[in-house]
C-alpha cells in the first residue's frame, strides 16, 4: 500500500471520528432541546418534595390557627398562639405528629410544584425566549402558571386542610377522596377553589415579580459564583414576605370553606363569617407560621430549581 493511501486512509478515520463525536454531541444538545418541560417538571418535583417535607410542620401549626379549637396542656385551655399548638401537637402526638398530613401535602405539592414549574419555564420560552419578562409580565406568567396548577390539584387541596386540621379522620388519600365524593359530590371536591386561586395565583404573580426583580439586583458575577444559592434564597425570602402579606386573607377563606363545605354558601358568606366573629384580624390568623413556611419553601424550591436547572442544562 502506498505512503499517500495510508495517509488518506487514516484522514478519512479521523474525519469520521471527528463527525460521530460531533453527532453524539449534537444528540445530547437535541435532547436537551426537546425535552425541557419533562426537565422543567421532574427540577421542580424535586424541589417541591424538598421543601415540603422540611416546612410541613409549619403549615399543619398555619391550619390549626385558622380553625376555632381549642388547646389543652397539662388539662388547662391556653391561647391559641403558634408555640402553644406546637407544644399541645408534641404532647398529645409526639414529634410524629408535627408531620400530620404528609400523605396528601406530598400528592398535592410534588406534581403541583412541577407543574407550576413546567408550565412557567414553556410559557418563558414561548413568548420570552430572548429577555427577560417586566414586572407585570411576570405577574402574569405567575398567575397563569399557579392557577392551571392548583385548579387540576383542588380535590388534593381539600384532603390536605382537612387532614391537617385534626377535625377528619381519614385512612388515606384514597379512602378520602372516595368518601368526600360520596358524601358531598364533585362539589365537595372542588370546596374552596376561587379562595384557593385568590390565594396561590396571585401569591405565586407576586413572588416571580418580586424575585426577578430582585434577582437582578444581585450582580452576574455572583450568580455565577459560589455563593449563587445564597443569593438566590435571599432573594426568595424577601419575595415570600411581601407576597405572602398580600395573600393571607384569601388562605384563611379557604380554610374556612374547606373545612365546613356546609356552612359557607361561597366566598362571600365566609367573608361574612370572619369578620364578624373576628373582625379584620380574623383575616390575618395563622399569619407567621405561614408566612415563614411560604417565604421559606419558596425560597428553598427556586433555589433547588434553579441549581437543579443548571446541572441538566436547563440554563
Amino acid at each position: 500500500m502506498q505512503e499517500h493511501e495510508i495517509l488518506s486512509l487514516s484522514t478519512d478515520s479521523s474525519e469520521n471520528f471527528i463527525k460521530n463525536d460531533k453527532s453524539d454531541a449534537d444528540k445530547k444538545k437535541t435532547f436537551l432541546q426537546d425535552y425541557p418541560m419533562v426537565k422543567s417538571f421532574l427540577a421542580g418535583s424535586f424541589s417541591g418534595t424538598c421543601s415540603t417535607i422540611l416546612f410541613q410542620p409549619l403549615d399543619l401549626v398555619k391550619t390549626r390557627m385558622q380553625n376555632p379549637t381549642t388547646v389543652s396542656l397539662n388539662g388547662r385551655h391556653v391561647s391559641l398562639s403558634m408555640l402553644n399548638i406546637f407544644a399541645d401537637i408534641l404532647q398529645q402526638q409526639q414529634i410524629k405528629g408535627l408531620w400530620r398530613g404528609m400523605t396528601p401535602s406530598l400528592t398535592r405539592c410534588v406534581p403541583g410544584v412541577g407543574l407550576y414549574f413546567c408550565t412557567l419555564d414553556c410559557m418563558k420560552r414561548i413568548f420570552f425566549e430572548n429577555r427577560s419578562p417586566g414586572p407585570l409580565e411576570a405577574v402574569t406568567l405567575g398567575v397563569a402558571s399557579r392557577s392551571f396548577s392548583g385548579a387540576l390539584l383542588i380535590p388534593i387541596t381539600v384532603i390536605k386542610t382537612r387532614y391537617e386540621s385534626g377535625v377528619y379522620n381519614y385512612s388515606s388519600v384514597g379512602s378520602a377522596l372516595k368518601e368526600i365524593y360520596h358524601k358531598e359530590g364533585f362539589k365537595g371536591m372542588t370546596c374552596g377553589l376561587l379562595p384557593t386561586l385568590f390565594r396561590d395565583a396571585p401569591f405565586s404573580g407576586l413572588y416571580l415579580m418580586f424575585y426577578i426583580q430582585t434577582k437582578e439586583l444581585v450582580p452576574t458575577d455572583v450568580l455565577n459564583s459560589p455563593y449563587a444559592s445564597p443569593a438566590h434564597f435571599t432573594c426568595g425570602i424577601t419575595a415570600g414576605i411581601l407576597a405572602s402579606l398580600v395573600t393571607q386573607p384569601a388562605d384563611v377563606l379557604k380554610t374556612k370553606m374547606q373545612l365546613y363545605p356546609n356552612k359557607f354558601s361561597g366566598i362571600w358568606s365566609a367573608a361574612i363569617y370572619i369578620h364578624t366573629k373576628y373582625g379584620v384580624k380574623g383575616y390575618f390568623k395563622g399569619i407567621v407560621p405561614r408566612m415563614l413556611r411560604r417565604t421559606l419553601m419558596a425560597a428553598m424550591s427556586w433555589t433547588i430549581y434553579e441549581r437543579v436547572s443548571q446541572s441538566v442544562g436547563l440554563k
